[in-house]
């Protein structure tokens, strides 16, 4: 057996590709927490707030698989992925600066920047990532997801614990006066604009050992729905059940996500401050162990990693169903602790699958379709995005708050279940 490579020599390359996912790690979560209160100033419906909020998802659906494809197809001088890059991310962070701004004059520019601003952000999301596959060998492309992901995981931190805290200082706007919940947005443009200056001017596309060798044994090029139509029909069919088996895998996570903070106030009895701890909990140990689950699965194969720690997300979350009953009666810290405790070894597990299974999906790919795999991958999460939520909060309406990790085992278990079809994947294949 060939002695397996290591990510030694690629450290440099990989942290620079992870400030693009960095960029994505800063903006989504303040996204997330603040354009519903910026959205409320205009719009008294929660539900009307919603379907705003889902836009995002809506817009990824169509424009990931898209660009991705593009940038499949896209030659310059300075590579493929990288045009994408140095065009859309500084767009995307300027109208993320000016969110706070435009919820200060009306809902018709709040609603026409978050619009343009999801258009960007979404249309590169795909050259982004696809980026690290194609200057990363196939063999260590786990142990690189694992490193790209923790810089993500840091990113979410520096945003919601550190910039955050920029929303409750107050400056002086010409016009308006002294106003809060303003400075956060514009910082972290700036901090998007510097990882794409470094990304830029140390990653150098077209001299990547892997992207050329590949570029001189490239196949004459397809139309894009004959390539995308080629993913489901081909005879072996492993990258469609990996397909469906993240949509399965996501529509559990995206299910439980939402209504987590809400079930530790209704059924464990904390504030609201402490409750968001516990998706915390997920985030801290995503962070972590993103790194240790791609060495694992350079290790011991891909495809056997994803499937224990899918088996293993399954025994967490009957243990958490069973929690509220196997606890009663206990003093509620202890109860808090232990809960907390589950969460993050659900989230050890949960890193590992996401880490792992982005890599097999490049493995089937070639040089030529690689962000056409990128694109069908952030399709089907996308996707689960915006059918998970009503799933689960209508099993929680039928059956009560724990019914919400049922819901969610059930799908990991049907997800478990799909990857015994998944027989590629691994750097042998390539």
């Amino acid at each position: 057996m060939a002695e397996k490579k290591s990510l030694s020599g690629y450290w440099r390359t990989t942290f620079l590709i992870g400030l693009g996912f960095f960029t994505m790690g800063l903006m989504d979560p303040l996204y997330d927490n603040y354009i519903p209160m910026f959205l409320g100033y205009y719009i008294e419906s929660s539900s009307l707030v919603g379907a705003v909020m889902t836009l995002d998802n809506i817009l990824a659906i169509f424009l990931i698989p898209i660009f991705s494809a593009l940038s499949d197809r896209t030659r310059t001088r300075i590579g493929r992925r990288m045009p994408y890059i140095v065009t859309l991310l500084p767009l995307a962070a300027i109208f993320f600066a000016l969110v706070p701004f435009s919820a200060l004059k009306s809902l018709f520019m709040l609603c026409i920047t978050i619009f343009l601003l999801n258009i960007f952000k979404q249309a590169v999301r795909g050259p982004v990532v696809a980026l690290m596959p194609d200057m990363v060998p196939a063999d260590l492309r786990s142990e690189a997801n694992g490193v790209i992901n923790t810089m993500g995981g840091l990113a979410t931190i520096l945003g919601t614990v550190l910039l955050a805290r920029l929303m409750d200082v107050k400056v002086h706007l010409p016009g308006i006066g002294e106003t809060d919940k303003i400075l956060a947005f514009p910082v972290a443009s700036v901090f998007v604009i510097i990882a794409v200056v470094l990304l830029f001017s140390f990653v150098k596309e077209k001299s990547s050992t892997v992207a050329t060798e590949d570029e001189r044994n490239e196949k004459p090029k397809e139309p894009l729905l004959k390539s995308l139509k080629g993913i489901f029909s081909e005879k072996e069919k492993s990258a469609l059940y990996i397909l469906l088996s993240l949509l399965c895998w996501f529509i559990a996570y995206q299910g439980i996500l939402p209504f987590i903070g809400v079930y530790t106030m209704e059924e464990l009895g904390t504030s609201a401050g402490t409750a968001a701890l516990s998706s915390g909990m997920v985030g801290v140990a995503y962070a972590a162990f993103a790194v240790p689950s791609g060495k694992v699965a350079h290790r011991f194969g891909r495809r056997r990693t994803i499937r224990v720690a899918l088996f293993a997300i399954v025994a967490i979350l009957l243990l958490v169903f069973l929690h509220g009953t196997l606890t009663k009666g206990i003093p509620s810290s202890f109860r808090l602790a232990t809960f907390w405790a589950l969460l993050f070894l659900f989230g050890i597990f949960w890193v590992t699958v996401v880490t792992n299974s982005f890599p097999m999906l490049w493995q089937m790919a070639d040089y030529q379709t690689i962000g056409i795999y990128t694109g069908a991958y952030y399709f089907f999460s996308q996707l689960a995005s915006i059918i998970a939520p009503p799933l689960a909060g209508g099993s929680i309406d039928l059956f009560g708050y724990p019914a919400l990790f049922i819901f969610g085992l059930v799908f990991m278990l049907i997800a478990f279940a799909l990857m015994r079809n998944v027989h590629r994947g691994e750097p042998e294949d390539d």
